[in-house]
């Protein structure tokens, strides 16, 4: 029996895949190597493919790598059991070889948790830079390797201007190397300028995408961002509490539009462009707060210090996505759609627990 959010993520690639599955044509009967393949995106990743396979007929071959792969067997059982994956258990630091019939690999291993920024930073430079390198250099050994997508960030940007309606992938700014909580995009620029190292020297094929913000099924709602910690809010009754600038601006682009723009950049991507991968259009805290509130079964009241957050600065992050739309990418998600699937999924977990 299939469980009924089980049900739901399959209804989510369907809505995308029933009719624009001809565009990932490329990835039949090849393999690719993931990694980071047991996290957020690497998880969708898997459910995007396995559906093309049950559903189109792909013969698409997946190898997840993950250092720790025991929560992922929690999280998505069905997806462990199937022949069309392979689980590999490492530290990506440490990896020396990929399977010679890999064709595609999407780089996707990093933490962007800002608490573990904090906590450990040097760990999470290591990571991005160490492993990066080991995952090029063992890249250049597949005779038969077609695209490498690098997964980087919308956060090397630097801070958005506040005039600046969407930042586009020609913006010139830049992180503050002074401040611990830029190790993540740091880390994320030096990793981005590695690609092109190799890219010029060895002549990788290789992509860049610069994520924005997601949600959706399989985010941990522990981690410490406002739309995980409205969500959670919600499902404990409220109420629903604003930490930040209320007027602060984020955009929220739905899990299963993610994982195909990925794939799809993964096909048609340019080597040596990168593309801001998210939904161009903004929302406020403020806002944000009031429909999720508004989706929720109980009478849910927001707070907002307004005092104190007055004192805290405003910020925006919002990506312009021409280029991405120039290779027909579109959302297909709206707002409204992604918190009402987002509260139905995470209901139906404290239901089945």
């Amino acid at each position: 029996m299939i469980s009924d959010n089980r049900e739901s993520v399959l209804r989510d690639c369907e809505t995308i895949l029933s009719t624009h599955h001809d565009k990932l044509y490329n990835l039949k009967n090849e393999k690719i190597f993931i990694t980071g393949g047991t996290g957020f995106v690497g998880t969708w990743l898997a459910e995007m493919i396995c559906y093309l396979n049950d559903n189109h007929n792909f013969g698409t071959k997946v190898c997840l790598l993950s250092k720790k792969s025991e929560n992922f067997k929690n999280k998505a059982p069905h997806l462990t059991k199937r022949k069309d994956i392979t689980l590999i258990e490492k530290d990506i630091r440490d990896l020396m070889e990929i399977p010679s019939d890999v064709s595609y690999i999407i780089h996707a291993a990093a933490n962007p948790d800002n608490k573990m920024h904090s906590s450990d930073p040097i760990t999470v430079m290591d990571v991005i830079s160490r492993g990066t390198n080991a995952i090029l250099a063992s890249a250049f050994n597949l005779s038969n390797i077609r695209k490498i997508l690098n997964v980087s960030s919308g956060l090397i940007y630097g801070p958005q201007p506040l005039d600046l309606e969407k930042i586009s992938e020609n913006f010139r700014g830049g992180p503050d190397c002074d401040s611990i909580l830029t190790v993540y995009p740091e880390a994320k620029r030096y990793a981005e300028t590695l690609c092109t190292a190799y890219r010029n020297q060895n002549k990788l094929p290789i992509v860049t995408v610069r994520p924005f913000t997601f949600m959706g099924p399989y985010q941990s709602l522990e981690k410490p961002w406002a739309h995980t910690n409205f969500v959670r809010d919600s499902l404990l009754g409220g109420p629903i509490r604003i930490l930040g600038n209320e007027n602060t601006v984020r955009s929220y682009m739905y899990a299963s539009d993610m994982a195909f723009w990925f794939l799809k950049i993964l096909v048609d991507g340019n080597p040596g462009i990168s593309y801001n991968v998210g939904n161009p259009e903004g929302v406020s805290l403020r806002k944000l707060a009031e429909m999720i509130a508004s989706k929720s079964p109980a009478n849910i009241k927001i707070t907002s210090d307004a005092g104190m957050n007055a004192n805290k600065s405003v910020s925006r992050f919002v990506p312009d996505v021409n280029l991405a739309k120039g290779l027909g990418l579109e959302v297909f998600t709206s707002l409204d759609e992604i918190i009402k699937r987002t509260l139905s999924w995470y209901q139906r977990c404290l239901t089945e627990k």
